[in-house]
């Protein structure tokens, strides 16, 4: 294909063990909203509720993820659901599933940087308040917390450039520290004479409609509370091992993100009333209570946890968003430029560098607003689990006789096609959640505008890169998306 053509696809190196992929899942998945959050959480819906509604989502996830192993096993390629959009419909799906998980991916790399320094504001709010420029939004913004960002983005930016075997290897050792931090602290909280599990009554917030409407509300966030699994397809193309363990790798990084989510709700609820604890408006509820109860120690472990949490998090989309990226340009989606390697490490610097910046620039704009586009990109994370479920199924047939027509592409799994089905209409019902009027988990007014102004700058780029992509059939996109041998489809839609 590639001698034919003159097409020449770039390669990514396989330097990822399969621990440090567990690692960049789970990581990736808990980030900083299992430690500050616990307390904004229950508010209006109760400790559990929120255990509910995380746990619910957790199999949600995983049933989505079963559709994510059948393609990660088939096709380890660099773009994950936008390659796999390609694969079951067209480059214009493929590029409005890329354009999205772009966005999500940049955002929760500067979410979580943006977390690091508010973590800074509660432990020394001396230090970070200083130098104030400007508010936006209600939220001020100090240049002291901006530099804060950007240090800790360089570091990691840095850290990738150097390699995916190197940022997977401190992946893994961020993760473990964030493990024994969560089991300790839940631990001692728990055994506390000063704390009871009595103060998680009422288990359901009163201020809800119903048990129902308040597992709701947190499910419909299940999508952010658990992106990051998805990490894995970005990831694919290098592995040093084989793709078929992609799935119990996601599996066992679900299993251990609900555990720790849950294990934090606890921590929190049982400090005190937990109605106390969520309607005291306290910068940070978890850090409150923990020092109250543990004191200066206690605190040091919430804060070593968050840490890395943080790491993980930022780290871990940072690998995926640079990887969207180079799987965009080498698909002609994005300029060529996103595509280029390190001449010695071989990763794709440009596009690191690039999602770095953005991820810099963030904390200009505040916090608040940086939640409304967070909350916004919820919408994208949903589509691109349905193009994933959709891939799946297209794949997938329920008996022999239906592979006839393309045995190459097509197999026989009557069981993962009809879980694909099910993933398809859960990632439905996460977009009716977010986008229907009424809904418990409606978006917000700016989360809406948001959302519409990065439809309409999709739109005009794609309108930009029309041309060039336009240029190249679908036999030579899916050489450069898929690989050499991957794709055997006679179809074309240019």
């Amino acid at each position: 294909m590639s001698s034919e053509s003159g097409l020449t696809r770039k390669k990514l190196s396989k330097t990822l063990k399969p621990h440090w992929v567990w690692a960049i899942a789970l990581g990736s998945s808990i980030g900083w909203g299992s430690f500050v959050l616990p307390a904004d959480w229950m508010q209006g819906v109760g400790p559990m509720g929120v255990i509910l509604g995380l746990c619910i989502g957790a199999v949600l996830m995983a049933i989505i993820a079963i559709s994510y192993g059948v393609l990660i096993k088939n096709y380890p390629v660099s773009g994950g659901e936008f390659a796999y959009a390609f694969l079951s419909l067209n480059r214009i799906h493929a590029y409005i599933s890329g354009w999205f998980l772009t966005l999500g991916y940049i955002c929760i790399v500067a979410l979580n940087a943006t977390a690091f320094a508010l973590m800074l504001k509660f432990v020394f709010p001396d230090f970070i308040q200083n130098m104030k420029m400007y508010e936006v939004a209600g939220w001020d913004v100090y240049f002291t917390e901006v530099i804060v960002v950007a240090l800790l983005v360089g570091f990691f930016t840095f850290l990738n450039i150097k390699g995916s075997g190197l940022s997977g290897r401190m992946q893994f050792f961020f993760v473990c520290v964030l493990i024994l931090g969560v089991f300790t602290l839940t631990g001692l909280m728990t055994v506390n004479e000063a704390t009871s599990f009595s103060n998680m009554s009422p288990a359901f917030s009163p201020e809800a409609a119903s048990p129902l409407a308040a597992i709701l509300t947190i499910l419909a966030i299940a999508p952010f509370a658990y992106v990051g699994f998805d990490n894995v397809p970005q990831a694919a193309e290098e592995f040093n091992f084989s793709s078929k363990k992609a799935l119990t790798l996601i599996m066992m990084a679900l299993l251990f993100a609900a555990i720790i989510y849950s294990f934090m709700i606890i921590t929190t609820a049982v400090a005190a009333p937990w109605q106390d604890t969520a309607n005291a408006g306290a910068l940070w509820g978890t850090g409150d209570v923990v020092t109250e109860i543990l004191g200066n120690g206690g605190m040091i472990i919430l804060v070593i946890a968050l840490s890395m949490g943080i790491f993980t998090g930022l780290n871990g989309f940072l690998i995926s968003a640079s990887r969207v990226l180079f799987a965009m340009a080498r698909g002609k989606v994005l300029p060529e430029r996103f595509s280029r390697l390190h001449t010695k490490h071989n990763t794709p610097y440009f596009a690191i560098i690039f999602a770095a910046i953005v991820a810099i620039v963030a904390p200009f704009f505040g916090r608040n607003v940086l939640g409304w586009i967070v909350s916004m990109s919820s919408v994208g994370v949903s589509i691109a689990y349905f193009y994933t479920c959709y891939a799946a199924f297209t794949m997938l047939k329920w008996k022999k006789e239906d592979r006839k027509f393309n045995p190459d592409l097509h197999i026989v799994g009557p069981g993962k096609k009809f879980i694909a089905i099910i993933g398809m209409v859960s990632s439905v019902a996460f977009l009716a959640l977010l986008l229907i009027p009424g809904s418990p988990a409606q978006l917000g007014t700016e989360s809406f505008v948001a959302l519409l102004i990065w439809v309409v700058l999709g739109f005009i780029f794609y309108l930009v890169r029309r041309s060039e992509l336009q240029s190249y059939n679908r036999e030579e996109l899916a050489y450069l998306i898929l690989g050499e041998g991957q794709f055997k489809r006679g179809d074309d839609d240019k």
